[in-house]
């Protein structure tokens, strides 16, 4: 099986480019999310492999076979919208049935598959219920075995979590992606959620502007950022102008030289506080918020402005001066010509 292969993909709304030249591969089985803020392309992208939306350039193939220009209907996939798009006048059963029914299998099959899928989402016995009397994590699964009801090849998933209030939404990215994985079937989610990628993806997608900035894992993504774009984007980062001096990033008021200027991305973890006098650098605390597993601090470092985590034991408060340093193996350093936003 070749997966999915999407190549020098674009589309154009007018004088607006909502995807602009797109290459990207999916394996086989795996779970990736398109990620990135609203506008960035990630909808139409997915819309696009649906079929649902025309590519003004480029191609898409999947498992060898070329989909750019086959109707929706002939494309193998299920889908699950942000709206959930479930019918009100129907039950459960008929909703998740529906699917089969258009492709004529029998009233037997139909019931049998549904509570197949019901067992399958951890909602045995609702099939005779109104889709009105299902709570939204609820109406969620059902819209989930809908979407799988024909054995689809490919599972795509626009925003689906959305709706949801923030524990059931993240009780549901853990039973989404354990569902995928039990089935290993190829599955495209988007979110405009760094979190919800970070949970579930086997690759995450970074879009800006109509482009991919980045695909790789989460942890290289957090980790190894492409760009300045990424390292900000995904999870919380203190955006530094220094210099390169030996190949080495040198910031925070550290003596510099004459060597190439850029931009330095450092994690609030990786900013290690002490107290004040016990390192060269010397920092004032500004804000400081307890988020309860862990205590931030907002600090001035001359015109740099930084958060940190505080240590166990370490309680400053606002006004103080603290002592900073940075772990160096935890820099992550982007030459000036790689402009905040550019494409990897």
């Amino acid at each position: 099986m070749s997966g999915l292969s999407i190549t020098h993909l674009s589309r154009r709304f007018d004088t607006v480019t909502a995807v602009d030249d797109v290459n990207l591969e999916v394996e086989p089985g795996s779970f990736v999310c398109l990620l990135g803020p609203s506008g960035c392309g990630k909808t139409t992208l997915l819309r696009m492999i649906a079929g649902l939306e025309t590519p003004s350039e480029g191609s898409i193939r999947f498992d060898g076979q070329d989909l750019t220009g086959l109707p929706v209907h002939r494309r193998d996939i299920g889908m699950v919208f942000q709206s959930l798009a479930l019918f009100p006048h129907l039950s459960v059963g008929d909703n998740i049935a529906y699917p089969l029914a258009i492709r004529g299998v029998g009233r037997a099959d139909r019931d049998r598959r549904v509570e197949e899928l019901l067992d399958m989402v951890r909602l045995p016995g609702v099939a005779g219920r109104a889709i009105t009397q299902l709570s939204g994590g609820q109406r969620q699964r059902v819209a989930i075995a809908r979407a799988l009801a024909v054995s689809p090849r490919l599972f795509l998933l626009d925003e689906p979590l959305s709706a949801l209030d923030a524990k059931l939404r993240e009780a549901m990215q853990v039973e989404l992606r354990q569902l995928q994985q039990r089935l290993g079937i190829t599955t495209i989610v988007v979110t405009h959620d760094q979190r919800e990628a970070m949970t579930m993806a086997d690759r995450i997608v970074v879009m800006q502007a109509g482009r991919i900035q980045q695909a790789a894992p989460p942890v290289d993504v957090y980790r190894r950022p492409a760009t300045p774009f990424v390292a900000d984007f995904i999870g919380q980062t203190n955006l530094i102008e220094v210099t390169l001096r030996d190949g080495v990033p040198h910031l925070l008021g550290q003596p510099c030289g004459e060597h190439r200027p850029g931009t330095a991305s450092v994690r609030p973890e990786d900013v290690i506080v002490q107290p004040a006098g016990t390192a060269p650098i010397q920092a004032e605390v500004v804000f400081v918020r307890d988020i309860g597993s862990s205590v931030e601090l907002h600090l001035t470092v001359g015109a740099e402005r930084l958060v940190a985590l505080a240590p166990a034991g370490l309680h400053p408060a606002v006004g103080d001066s603290v002592a900073v340093s940075v772990r160096a193996e935890a820099v992550t350093y982007f030459p000036a010509k790689l402009a905040f936003g550019a494409p990897a």
